[in-house]
């Protein structure tokens, strides 16, 4: 999305004394939800099947998308029966693409609440909330000459993200050697586009390992489709099994600092904060309760687990129907990190968390 000149920046800085609470950027995002830029969000534009349980989702971020590297996370929130709910997926595009577009390819977990609903029932149109870019597990600026990626399942989605990008590049490129486990050929994610890869780019060799007949990965099978993997810079990625076997392996040989391993995680990661430990005192003021905060709990939810009525709207779909006076202290934005000190102004307590000590007009 194209910045947004300082004088516009100026006018909607001095209309935000007239809207508040809201901002007219929250206005904006009534209008267009891509226009607002302090609830990130993006347009699915497409879903496109990878195997029978998995799907590439195309979206549009909106102003307040602020780029990702190769490898990284994104958070992403969808409302499933009037709640939203938060999972992280890897981005499988090249950042900074023309196209301003970005994909995420999501497998769905059996029984899941928030997968399946993105793999199978998601259509085009639809409207996600986004969290900023998260995760260490990137390429460095520095490319190494020979490169191993080792990955089993919905693994192999980080690590396409980074190939994509290598072959976005110029020559020279490193010498990649993508090791891929999945139970069948079938369920293998990228199948076709790695095959065609492998025919056309002389510096990517892929394997597959499919489990189902061989059984799991084993050092021995790393041996043999990779014999110089002790010269590789490794990155691995995949099932916790694949990764304590990778991580075994590279430790015995003295080579733990050699190897990169991402480990998936079901919720956005947000940075804590030093003063917000487990035992944050919070105060509602109105009716006397207190109770204590972690720094990853919604305020919202910590006032009705302590049997305060707290004003909410989100499940009916109503932005902002939850704001609460804040008469003291900082809160954290569950979205993006940030600790604000909003003593005296109103707060969205479902997105905001304690971060210390704090008193509610509640």
């Amino acid at each position: 999305m194209p910045a947004v000149p300082a004088l516009v920046r100026g006018l909607l800085t001095a209309a935000s004394w007239l809207t508040s609470p809201l901002t007219p950027d929250d206005y904006l995002g009534l209008v267009n939800p891509l226009l607002g830029a302090r609830f990130p969000v993006g347009r699915v534009t497409a879903v496109r099947p990878e195997t029978a349980d998995a799907a590439t989702l195309s979206l549009r971020p909106g102003r307040g998308w602020s780029g990702h590297r190769a490898g990284q996370y994104l958070p992403v929130g969808i409302e499933v029966d009037g709640v939203w709910q938060w999972r992280t997926y890897s981005l499988t595009s090249v950042p900074g693409q023309e196209d301003g577009l970005l994909t995420i390819t999501v497998k769905a977990v059996p029984g899941g609440t928030v997968s399946p609903q993105l793999v199978r029932r998601t259509l085009p149109g639809t409207v996600l909330r986004l969290g900023p870019a998260q995760g260490e597990f990137v390429l460095p600026d520095r490319l190494p000459p020979r490169i191993l990626m080792v990955t089993a399942g919905s693994g192999i989605t980080p690590a396409m993200g980074m190939l994509r990008t290598l072959m976005s590049r110029r020559a020279p490129h490193p010498h990649v050697v993508l090791v891929h486990s999945a139970p069948r050929a079938r369920d293998s994610i990228f199948r076709a586009e790695l095959h065609t890869a492998r025919r056309k780019l002389d510096w990517l060799d892929h394997y597959e390992h499919h489990s189902r007949q061989h059984g799991r990965l084993t050092p021995e099978d790393l041996n043999r489709l990779c014999p110089d993997w002790r010269e590789r810079e490794t990155w691995a990625c995949g099932p916790a099994g694949l990764l304590d076997t990778v991580q075994g392996q590279w430790s015995r040989a003295g080579l733990g600092e050699r190897l990169h391993v991402e480990r998936f995680r079901l919720t956005p990661v947000l940075p804590a904060e030093p003063d917000a430990g487990p035992g944050c005192r919070v105060l509602f003021t109105r009716t006397g309760a207190e109770t204590t905060a972690d720094a990853t709990t919604p305020l919202l939810v910590v006032g009705e687990s302590a049997g305060v009525a707290m004003p909410y709207g989100c499940r009916r779909g109503i932005c902002f129907g939850c704001l609460t006076p804040l008469a003291h202290g900082r809160v954290r934005d569950l979205r993006t990190g940030e600790v604000h000190e909003r003593t005296g102004r109103m707060i969205q307590t479902c997105v905001s968390a304690a971060a210390g000590p704090l008193v509610l007009d509640a």
